[in-house]
């Protein structure tokens, strides 16, 4: 029996130690794909691009070894909601990785545009996405509910970071038509990087459910839970 306890707590490291690896390439990635974009740096761009395929065969080595622990360990209760949590928090984080890739791609199309002012807001919306990122992912390695919920909450700040931007992209394309093809490229950076927000609330919520066994309370409208 201690030999399958040490094996069981042996593969929720390795698990929990994959996934981290996994954010790192996405916090990375996120990074990259905007200081390319400040730079119109075409070769940062190609590498955000080219690294995404490490973070898929990250995600396929959780999934071999998730599937293998819950095949000879038969894990309970907590331990077979930690497994399941770790295979499917492997799955979003490796989207997070494309969303980071799709913006990439945007840096080639936006090089010969002029480059117009409200381009210099995304990275601070892209840091709060990738701070997102890190947090429920430290959140998942301690097991953190309350952490959790933190990350949560705030994406109400990222959000409303999404809706500043397309309010003032919006504007500046009625004030200057011909900068209607680079505000499109724009808004869809910024919808990226508000996806991956929401992805990280996904997380949020399955960590939660993994560390508690219950599902998180929704969300109020002053960003709290109902107590």
């Amino acid at each position: 029996m201690d030999h399958t306890v040490k094996a069981f707590d042996n593969d929720i490291g390795r698990l929990r130690g994959l996934i981290s690896q996994m954010g790192g390439l996405a916090e990375e990635a996120i990074a990259n794909a905007i200081k390319a974009l400040q730079r119109s740096d075409l070769e940062l761009a190609r590498k955000v691009r080219e690294d995404d395929k490490a973070i898929d065969l990250i995600e396929a080595e959780v999934e071999r070894l998730a599937v293998r622990t819950i095949a000879l360990r038969a894990p309970m209760a907590n331990d077979l909601r930690e497994v399941v949590a770790a295979l499917k928090i492997a799955s979003v984080v490796e989207r997070i990785g494309d969303y980071a890739k799709n913006i990439a791609k945007r840096v080639p199309m936006l090089e010969s545009e002029d480059r117009i002012e409200p381009i210099s807001i995304l990275p601070a919306m892209a840091k709060i996405a990738s701070a997102m990122v890190h947090d429920v992912l430290d959140a998942f390695a301690a097991r953190d509910a309350e952490a959790a919920i933190r990350v949560r909450d705030s994406d109400t700040a990222l959000d409303d970071f999404y809706d500043s931007i397309f309010r003032t992209l919006v504007t500046h394309m009625v004030e200057n038509p011909k900068t209607i093809g680079q505000v499109a490229h724009l808004l869809f950076i910024a919808k990226n990087l508000e996806r991956i927000g929401d992805h990280a609330t996904n997380v949020a919520e399955m960590v939660y459910f993994a560390a508690t066994g219950t599902q998180m309370g929704e969300r109020d409208r002053s960003g709290t839970l109902p107590s």
